[in-house]
C-alpha cells in the first residue's frame, strides 16, 4: 500500500518522444527569432548566440522565452557585430578569389577552392563559438577555442557543415523554410558542443 502511494506521489515525467518533439518545435520557433534578429546584416553572430543560449535553457528545463532571447541578443550584439562585419569581409574576399578562378588566372582554381574551404571552416567555428556564448564572454576567446574544436572534432564540424547545406538547400527550394531551419542548425550546434564537452 505504501509502495503504491509512493508511486502515486512521484512526479510524472514527460514521455521522451513528447519532450524531443517539443525541443524540435522550440528550435523551429527559435529559427524565426534568429532570422528576425539577423535583419541587421552584421547581427547574425549575436542572433545565433542568443538562439543557441535559448535552446540550452530549454534543454536544461530552465525558464526563458522571447524576453530572455532579446536580452541575450542585446548583450551579444555589443561586440558580436564586429564578428559579423569580419564574416562579411571574409565572404567578399572569397568572392574575389572565385572571380579570379573563373577569369582563368594562373592558380585561380586552387586559390578559389582554398578560400571556399576556409570560409566554410570559419562559418563552422563561428557557429561553435556562438553555441557556447554566455553574457560577458569575449568573442575573440570564444572564436579561438571554437577554431581549435573545429579541427580536433571533425565529426561535429561535418555535422554543422551538413546543417549549413540543409539551410542553403531549403532556401533555394522553398525560401520560407530556411527561416525555421536556422533554429534546427542552432540546436545542432548546441548538441555538437555538448557532445564534445562530455566525450
Amino acid at each position: 500500500m505504501a509502495q503504491a502511494r509512493g508511486k502515486a506521489r512521484a512526479p510524472r515525467k514527460e514521455p521522451v518522444l513528447g519532450e524531443r518533439f517539443s525541443v524540435f518545435a522550440e528550435s523551429l520557433l527559435t529559427g524565426v527569432w534568429i532570422a528576425v534578429a539577423c535583419l541587421g546584416i552584421v547581427t547574425y553572430p549575436a542572433a545565433f548566440a542568443a538562439g543557441a543560449r535559448h535552446l540550452r535553457r530549454r534543454t536544461t528545463h530552465t525558464a526563458g522565452g522571447l524576453r530572455e532571447f532579446a536580452a541575450d541578443f542585446r548583450a551579444a550584439v555589443r561586440r558580436g557585430w564586429l564578428v559579423g562585419l569580419a564574416g562579411w569581409a571574409a565572404v567578399a574576399a572569397v568572392w574575389v578569389d572565385v572571380q579570379a578562378a573563373r577569369a582563368g588566372l594562373p592558380g585561380g582554381p586552387l586559390v578559389g577552392a582554398v578560400g571556399l574551404l576556409a570560409l566554410i571552416a570559419a562559418a563552422v567555428a563561428g557557429m561553435r563559438a556562438a553555441a557556447t556564448w554566455t553574457p560577458g564572454e569575449s568573442w575573440r576567446a570564444l572564436l579561438g577555442a571554437a577554431g581549435r574544436r573545429t579541427v580536433v572534432d571533425p565529426a561535429g564540424s561535418f555535422l554543422l557543415v551538413g546543417g549549413l547545406a540543409v539551410v542553403a538547400c531549403s532556401g533555394w527550394l522553398v525560401p520560407p523554410l530556411a527561416v525555421p531551419v536556422l533554429g534546427a542548425v542552432a540546436a545542432a550546434a548546441v548538441a555538437v558542443e555538448e557532445r564534445y564537452r562530455h566525450r
